[in-house]
C-alpha cells in the first residue's frame, strides 16, 4: 500500500502578526463598544487598593471575549493576545496572569458591583432591539449545580443536596430568549429556596427598569415552592406557577379528583397522560393563606418499568394564579424545562462548567462575566442576525471562531476573511446592524 508524504513536506511556522485567530469576535465586540460595555465597568466597579484594580474594564472585556472564543478556564485569554486579535476588538488585552490577580482582588461586594454591569447592560441591550418591551414577559427562576473537585475552593468544601461537591448558583432567564436576568453564586451547601425571594424581587425590579412593561409571570420548579416566593409575586403584582411538593394532604386531594375530570392530552403512548383541575390552599398556616388553582397532569408510567409495578399513575401538579384554560396552562408550565438549555449553553457555551479560583469572591466574579458573554452571544443572534436562540457553540462555530488577516493599506485596514464561508452574508449583516446602535458612553 502506497502512503502520501506530502504533508509530511509541510513546513510551519508561527511567524504571522497579521493573523487573526477568532476574528470573528468583532461581532460581540462591536455590540460590546455599542452598549458601552467598558464604561460600564470602570464607572461601576471600584476594587480600592488591591493588587488588580488598574483597567478594571479592559480586563472584563478580555475575559469575556475569552469565553466567548471558547475559554473555560484564566489561562485560555492567551490565545487572544496571539497575531493581531487586539486589533478587531478594541481594547487592551491583558495577560493571565494580570486576570488571575484580578479576580483574587475581589470581595462579595465587588462581585455585587458586576451585577449593577449586567444591570446596566440588560437594559441598554433591550433598549436597541433585543427586549420584550409591552409584550408579557416570563421569567424561569432556577438553580443548578456546578461541580467542584478537591477541597480548596471556599463555599464547595462540603456536599449539596444531591451529594456533588460544588456550587449551587440561583439564575433567573427569560422564556423564549435565554436571556440570563439575574445569576447570584451560592455555596454548594444551600438549599435551593435559600434567598430565593430577594433574589425574585431584584429580578423583577431589574426587568422593570430594563424596560419590560408588560405583564410578568414567574414559574418555577417544587425547589422554590415557598411562601416567601409566592408573597414576592402577590406583592409586585407578578403571576407565578410553581411546582408543589407532594405532601400527603396534596396527594389526598389529587387522588379525590373524579375520574371525568381528567382531560386526556397528546402523550407518546395513546391514553397516556390527562389533565385536571381542582383548588388548593397552600401555606395553610399563614395569616396571609389563600387557594389557587391546583393544576395535576398524570402520566401513566412507561410499561415495564419499575415504577409500573408499584403506580398506575404519576402525578406533576402545580399552583397558580394565572387565567386562561387548564391545558394552556399546562403546558406552558412544563415548558419551564427550557431553562435547562440557557444553563447548558452557561456551561459548555461559555465557561460556567469550571469555576477557577479557590476565593468565593473570585467564582462570583467568574460567573457574573460568564453571564455577559452569554448574553453577548444572544444579542449578537438575535439584533445582529434577526434570528431567535442560536446557541454561543453555533456562533463560535459559524461566525466569532473565523480566521482572519489585518492589512493596512492607503490609511485603511482592512480584516480579510475566508472566501466562500457559508454564512458570510449573515456576518456582514450582523456587523451593519450591529454598528448601526448609537453608541451608548
Amino acid at each position: 500500500m502506497r502512503s502520501s508524504h506530502s504533508l509530511d513536506r509541510l513546513e510551519t511556522a508561527f511567524d504571522d502578526d497579521r493573523l487573526v485567530a477568532d476574528a470573528g469576535l468583532l461581532l460581540p465586540a462591536t455590540l460590546a463598544a455599542h452598549l458601552g460595555l467598558k464604561r460600564l465597568v470602570e464607572s461601576h466597579l471600584n476594587l480600592g487598593d488591591a493588587p488588580g484594580r488598574a483597567n478594571v474594564g479592559d480586563k472584563v472585556l478580555t475575559l469575556v471575549m475569552s469565553a466567548l472564543a471558547g475559554g473555560d478556564c484564566i489561562d485560555d485569554a492567551g490565545t487572544l493576545r496571539a497575531g493581531k486579535t487586539a486589533g478587531v476588538l478594541g481594547f487592551a488585552l491583558k495577560a493571565p496572569s494580570t486576570l488571575g490577580t484580578f479576580l483574587r482582588s475581589f470581595r462579595w461586594g465587588h462581585a455585587r458591583q458586576l451585577d449593577a454591569v449586567s444591570r446596566q447592560l440588560l437594559a441598554r441591550a433591550w433598549g436597541a432591539g433585543a427586549g420584550p418591551g409591552a409584550e408579557p414577559l416570563t421569567i424561569d427562576l432556577d438553580s443548578t449545580i456546578c461541580e467542584t473537585y478537591g477541597l480548596a475552593k471556599e463555599g464547595a468544601l462540603h456536599h449539596g443536596y444531591t451529594g456533588v461537591r460544588g456550587y449551587h448558583p440561583l439564575l433567573a432567564v427569560a422564556a423564549g430568549t435565554g436571556d440570563v436576568l439575574m445569576a447570584r453564586l451560592r455555596e454548594g451547601r444551600a438549599n435551593t429556596a435559600r434567598g430565593a425571594a430577594h433574589f425574585l424581587t431584584e429580578t423583577i425590579g431589574r426587568v422593570r427598569y430594563a424596560g419590560a412593561g408588560g405583564p410578568l409571570t414567574m414559574r418555577a420548579d417544587s425547589g422554590f415552592y415557598a411562601h416567601e416566593v409566592v408573597a414576592v409575586c402577590a406583592k409586585l403584582g407578578v403571576r407565578f406557577s410553581i411546582t408543589i411538593r407532594q405532601q400527603r394532604s396534596v396527594r389526598r386531594l389529587i387522588e379525590a379528583i373524579p375520574e371525568d375530570a381528567w382531560t386526556p392530552i397528546p402523550y407518546w403512548i395513546d391514553g397516556g397522560a390527562d389533565v385536571a383541575e381542582t383548588t388548593y390552599t397552600p401555606f395553610a398556616n399563614q395569616k396571609d393563606a389563600k387557594s389557587f388553582r391546583l393544576i395535576v397532569r398524570r402520566v401513566r408510567p412507561t410499561p415495564g418499568s419499575q415504577l409500573a409495578l408499584f403506580a398506575l399513575y404519576d402525578y406533576h401538579a402545580f399552583i397558580t394564579d394565572r387565567d386562561g384554560e387548564t391545558l394552556e396552562l399546562e403546558a406552558d408550565h412544563r415548558r419551564h424545562a427550557e431553562i435547562e438549555n440557557a444553563i447548558r449553553d452557561l456551561k459548555y457555551g461559555v465557561g460556567l462548567n469550571h469555576l477557577p479560583s479557590g476565593r468565593f469572591a473570585a467564582n462570583a466574579a467568574w460567573l457574573a462575566v460568564q453571564v455577559i458573554a452569554h448574553n453577548l452571544a444572544r444579542w449578537t443572534a438575535r439584533i445582529g442576525l434577526g434570528e431567535g436562540i442560536v446557541t454561543t457553540k453555533t456562533l463560535r462555530r459559524r461566525l466569532f471562531g473565523l480566521s482572519g488577516r489585518l492589512t493596512r493599506s492607503a490609511r485603511r485596514v482592512t480584516l480579510h476573511l475566508p472566501a466562500r464561508w457559508p454564512w458570510a452574508i449573515g456576518f456582514a449583516a450582523a456587523l451593519a446592524r450591529l454598528r448601526a446602535i448609537p453608541i451608548l458612553a
